[in-house]
C-alpha cells in the first residue's frame, strides 16, 4: 500500500499527537517521517523556543513555509507538521492541492491541556491561562485544519497504535 499512496500529512492541534503518530505510521508503512519542528531545528541550529524567542512568532512562520514546501515536493514521506502550520495562506495552499492526503488529528481541549500542562518547549502555551490559549487557538485554527484536511481522525484518549490503524484504515478506504 505505502507505494501507492501520496506524501502524507499530519496536522492538527498541539498536543493531538502529531509527532507519535507519525512515527509510528511511518514505521507501519515503511516510509520516513520527517517531523517539520525538528527539521526547523536541525537547519537552524537551535531549539523552537529560541527561535520564538530571537526571531518572534513571524520569523519562525516564515521558516516553517520555506521547509515545508521542499518537504512537501519529497516523495514517499510522512510529513508532522507543526500546530500553527495552517496559518499561513502558502501553507494551507500545499496542504489543499494534497487534500486527500491531509489527515487532522483531532483532540478535545481537556485532553490536550493534561497532554501540555507540563510541557515547557511550547512558546505561545508560556501564558498566566494555558487552557484558554488553546480554547482562542482552536477557534482560529479549526476551521483551518478542517479546509485542509481530508481524513479526521479524533485521538482523545485512543492509544497511538489505534489511531495509526484509524488512520491507515481510512487510507485504504480512499
Amino acid at each position: 500500500m505505502s507505494r501507492e499512496l501520496p506524501t502524507l500529512f499530519l496536522i492538527g492541534p498541539t498536543g493531538a499527537g502529531k509527532t507519535t503518530v507519525g512515527r509510528l505510521l511511518a514505521a507501519k508503512l515503511k516510509r520516513v517521517c520527517l517531523d517539520l519542528d525538528e527539521e526547523i531545528e536541525l537547519r537552524c541550529g537551535a531549539d523552537i523556543p529560541w527561535i520564538f524567542d530571537v526571531e518572534g512568532e513571524a520569523g519562525f512562520r516564515d521558516r516553517e513555509s520555506r521547509v515545508l514546501a521542499e518537504l512537501a515536493s519529497q516523495p514517499d514521506v510522512i510529513i508532522s507538521t507543526g500546530a500553527g502550520v495552517v496559518l499561513r495562506p502558502e501553507n494551507r495552499a500545499i496542504l489543499e492541492a494534497n487534500r486527500r492526503a491531509v489527515i487532522w488529528l483531532k483532540v478535545d481541549l481537556k485532553t490536550q491541556y493534561d497532554r501540555l500542562k507540563h510541557d515547557k518547549n511550547r512558546p505561545l502555551l508560556q501564558v498566566d491561562d494555558p487552557k484558554a490559549k488553546l480554547r482562542a487557538m482552536a477557534t482560529e485554527r479549526d476551521p483551518l485544519y478542517a479546509g485542509c484536511a481530508g481524513i479526521q481522525v479524533p485521538t482523545g484518549k485512543a492509544s497511538p497504535a489505534s489511531v495509526v490503524r484509524r488512520i491507515v484504515d481510512a487510507l485504504e478506504e480512499d
